[in-house]
């Protein structure tokens, strides 16, 4: 049965809305960290490219690095966060954890395709 959302009156149909779990691996946010403040040093050097009023080509090939270091980094998280709910799941599954990998490896490469 489905817990009622007090924003939606007493309607037992109505479920209260997905809360998202905290990406816990230490390593796993470290190197999203790196990730974000590389495209954050990037972003700077596209501001200071533009007040020094660099050529807009070279301008739009920065933004694109930019974009798609970000992209990188979103399915990074994306795929660090379903290995941990996944690997919370199957924790007591004797084999299961260790099948994952492989799985979310391709699910990353399949994902960094989309960009």
């Amino acid at each position: 049965m489905a817990l009622s959302n007090p924003s939606h009156g007493d309607d037992p149909q109505v479920v209260p809305p997905c809360t998202m779990a905290v990406l816990n691996d230490e390593k796993s946010r470290t190197d999203l960290l790196h990730r974000l403040r590389r495209a954050e040093g990037q972003l700077r050097g596209i501001q200071r490219m533009i007040e020094d009023g660099e050529d807009c080509l070279s301008i739009a090939g920065q933004m694109s690095a930019v974009r798609k270091a970000l992209d990188s980094a979103y399915v990074r998280m994306t795929v660090c966060f379903m290995e941990q709910e996944l690997g919370a799941k199957l924790a007591d599954k004797r084999g299961a954890r260790a099948d994952l990998g492989p799985m979310l490896e391709s699910m990353e490469a399949l994902l960094g395709k989309i960009r």
